[in-house]
């Protein structure tokens, strides 16, 4: 562990990058703290100060609307970023529940399951979300107020993500299964009477920790951008809740006026995709078993 530790901090971009993400989550966190000082809630409008420059009150100036866009941006990320790793967690969970599968058992499961991961990945991703997320809930089953409330896209976009997300890191924990799955500690294992569920959630599961939590933490960027561009296309996050997204939306119409209104969220999506990417590489040279035996 200690040498692991040495590797993160060697690799300069992932440390500064591990800063800024948690600079950026605990500004999102303290976002009420924040309002309260600044005497706004960023969701109540006030057209008598619309695109109002930045102030003491207004450190940010103003949207189209008088909200206050630095409080709307802290609850934005909030949103954006609560998507994100909500979402990456359960696609590492359904990712390694079918890579697990596939590996350890192999035979006509793992075909099953490879062809299904393969059908998954075939589709063409971007058309496939604007699809689902376009979808009214009501056909489905669920009664009008649950469709129309504050939260129904956010559960929405978690789930039409996970569903489709999942396929790289089950084919990372399936080649990591195969292999283990024929070292001598998962055969002694065998030997002494362990079952498949003692084998796999205790000897294979914690030796595939290593790809499963680059694949993880590479997964967040793409996913704060997926949430981002359903955001702007308008089938995501709906206002007035904020998400660094529908910000976007909210500012092409006045971006020759207002400029700041897009590139201020626009900015913090790409920092944050960057800071994730440079995270897991990070990670993955300090978890690699190789760099670790050759250090």
């Amino acid at each position: 562990m200690r040498r692991r530790i040495r590797r993160f901090l060697d690799h300069r971009l992932a440390l500064l990058s591990g800063l800024v993400l948690a600079f950026l989550c605990g500004l999102a966190l303290c976002a009420p703290l924040i309002a309260d000082m600044l005497g706004t809630d960023g969701v109540t409008a006030d057209l008598f100060n619309r695109l109002a420059p930045s102030s003491a009150s207004n450190p940010l100036g103003t949207d189209e609307a008088g909200r206050d866009v630095l409080v709307r941006l802290l609850y934005g990320g909030r949103v954006s970023l609560a998507v994100a790793l909500v979402t990456a967690i359960i696609t590492a969970v359904i990712g390694a529940a079918v890579g697990l599968a596939a590996g350890y058992f192999g035979g006509p499961l793992d075909s099953l399951l490879m062809r299904l991961t393969d059908g998954v990945i075939a589709l063409p991703l971007l058309p496939l979300l604007i699809v689902l997320a376009a979808v009214d809930l009501t056909k489905l089953g669920f009664t009008p107020e649950t469709a129309s409330g504050q939260n129904a896209n956010l559960y929405r976009i978690v789930v039409i993500i996970a569903l489709v997300g999942w396929t790289t890191v089950a084919r990372l924990v399936r080649a990591e299964a195969l292999s283990l799955r024929r070292r001598d500690f998962v055969r002694a294992a065998i030997a002494q009477g362990a079952g498949p569920a003692r084998i796999l959630f205790v000897h294979i599961l914690p030796n595939c920790a290593s790809p499963l939590v680059v694949a993880t933490t590479l997964s967040i960027g793409n996913i704060i951008l997926f949430e981002s561009v359903l955001s702007f296309l308008g089938l995501g996050i709906q206002p007035p809740t904020p998400s660094w997204g529908n910000m976007l939306t909210n500012a092409q119409d006045i971006i020759w006026d207002s400029p700041l209104l897009a590139i201020w969220p626009g900015t913090l999506i790409f920092v944050t995709v960057i800071a994730f990417n440079f995270l897991g590489d990070g990670l993955q040279d300090a978890l690699d078993p190789k760099a670790l035996s050759n250090r």
